[in-house]
């Protein structure tokens, strides 16, 4: 969900509400205070010649609150953001966005462990499915899965490239009974609807396509995909199968801005 609250009606109304705390010379808010907007939301913690800066906690009335740092009244450094919905962000803030190393829990209970920039997940990261265990490690490019990643589920993974949330090119699946099928998703469209109508729609489908079965060998990332950094042989649990791979293979979120 969206971190937009009230935290700046403080400054539009002119401070009003109730303040008790410390003060410098100039009469404005300096060092541990608490006050009251006159909206319901409140904020306990430090400031800096009346900027919100340092450590505290920002309560609102829909029921969110942020306990962490914060740099002149907006959320940077570290913090951990707790949303009325039941979800969390634990991790790193820039100019009010999560932004840098963060986790965040969804309400289903999903998890994503990695980079963000502008609240979106960029960068390397790892998304566990809480109902299955299966996960995803790999690249993000605001928000979606892009470049090199792995699909991890309980007896089979899939390696290879993704786009747009979905596996793209070459790729592999590899088995623990000790065996790796490789092959190519590729794209196919089909015509759907009456043959006679004049203009027939066309639905874009994802095609597995395999042409090979060996006995297992090491994975790499494509030449011309960026390098992971990350571990992608590590082993992950799930309840899937090879032929549920298609619908596994993007993440169910709740919102397409976290």
């Amino acid at each position: 969900m969206s971190d937009v609250g009230s935290e700046d009606f403080e400054d539009e109304q002119g401070y009003l509400g109730e303040y008790e705390g410390e003060r410098n010379e100039a009469g404005e808010r300096h060092g541990l205070g608490r006050a009251v907007l006159v909206n319901g939301d409140s904020y306990q913690g430090m400031y800096e010649r009346g900027k919100r800066s340092g450590q505290g906690t920002y309560r609102f009335k829909n029921g969110a609150r942020y306990v962490g740092e914060y740099y002149m009244n907006l959320k940077h450094g570290q913090g951990i953001f707790y949303y009325p919905d039941g979800s969390k962000y634990e991790g790193s803030w820039v100019d009010d966005q999560r932004q840098g190393h963060g986790i965040y829990t969804y309400p289903n209970g999903d998890t994503y462990d990695g980079e963000w920039l502008q609240h979106q997940r960029h960068g390397q990261g790892v998304y566990t499915y809480h109902d299955t265990g299966s996960k995803y490690i790999g690249t993000w490019v605001m928000g979606k899965m892009e470049s090199a990643g792995e699909l991890i589920h309980l007896n089979h993974r899939y390696q290879g490239n993704f786009l747009n949330n979905n596996p793209t090119g070459l790729g592999k699946y590899v088995f623990d009974i000790g065996c790796e099928q490789h092959g190519e998703y590729v794209q196919e469209d089909q015509d759907k609807g009456d043959a006679e109508e004049e203009e027939p729609v066309t639905t874009t489908v994802l095609k597995w396509k395999p042409n090979a079965v060996t006995g297992l060998s090491q994975w790499a990332a494509a030449k011309d995909s960026p390098s992971s950094g990350w571990d992608l042989s590590e082993e992950g649990k799930g309840q899937t199968t090879q032929e549920k791979v298609t619908r596994e293979q993007s993440p169910i979120l709740e919102n397409t801005d976290q």
